[in-house]
């Protein structure tokens, strides 16, 4: 059984740290942990990691944000994955730091990465693990604030926040989504 799981961010190293590529980082230390590297390939970097019989190809799109909807597209084609077993990590401001909820589908509350997915692939009906930034802005500095660098008492949490996130990622390929969603949200 072969899993998409998408890592929402931007590349280079000017977005490293950044709110905005929470799901980047987290794929990151996902593949770390199982032994595996991320290697450029079309529209995305790359890797997989093999977690009880099931092969989870972890891509993270090179396409920047708003355009997530290509990378994602060309993979679940590419590896003929159905969208019922697409996992996208992404950042929100609607939850406070630290806080994970993983949606069996809806709507892209405004988020440019997921509404270009949606566009692209045909709907709202896919997973996603929405991983809380919080939204400690002013009106108007929403941009600025995705894109500013974690703060050093958030970076100090961030393994436990990315671990947790990991334990999501991997029950969502071994029990599914309803039953992630029961066991972890909340």
């Amino acid at each position: 059984m072969k899993y998409l799981i998408v890592g929402l961010g931007n590349p280079g190293p000017k977005y490293e740290l950044t709110r905005h590529n929470i799901g980047f980082l987290t794929l990151d230390r996902l593949a770390e942990q199982h032994q595996s590297a991320f290697e450029v390939g079309r529209l995305a970097e790359v890797a997989e990691v093999k977690h009880k019989g099931r092969a989870l190809h972890l891509i993270k799109p090179t396409t920047f944000m708003n355009l997530s909807g290509k990378a994602v597209n060309y993979w679940l084609q590419e590896l003929k994955i159905p969208k019922e077993r697409l996992l996208v990590l992404t950042d929100d401001i609607a939850l406070p730091f630290g806080t994970l909820r993983m949606r069996a589908k809806g709507s892209s509350a405004g988020h440019n990465g997921l509404k270009n997915i949606e566009q692209l692939t045909g709907g709202q009906n896919y997973a996603r693990l929405r991983m809380g930034v919080g939204d400690d802005f002013h009106k108007g500095q929403q941009v600025d604030y995705v894109l500013s660098q974690f703060p050093r008492e958030e970076l100090d949490q961030l393994p436990e926040v990315m671990d947790r996130a990991g334990e999501m990622i991997l029950s969502f390929c071994t029990i599914g989504v309803d039953r992630t969603m029961s066991q972890y949200n909340g």
